[in-house]
């Protein structure tokens, strides 16, 4: 009963929200944070792909394919 009504304490709202945004930009300011969602996009995707069975190819691997 008592894990029902601490998960309920949990959750995140609109305010909290705001809060973590607005401590991001001054920890690392506004022209850094699309760099770090990219890097964090990027490592998501890898992550899925790695989970799905997928292989990730090297750049030198692309760059050979598309000058052939």
């Amino acid at each position: 009963m008592h894990y029902e009504q601490n998960k309920k304490n949990i959750m995140i709202g609109t305010p909290e929200l705001i809060l973590i945004v607005l401590a991001l930009v001054l920890l690392f300011g506004a022209k850094k944070i699309p760099e770090l969602m990219k890097g964090l996009g990027q490592g998501v995707k890898s992550f899925k792909d790695g989970m799905n069975g997928k292989i990730d190819e090297t750049t030198e691997d692309k760059d050979k394919k598309k000058d052939e």
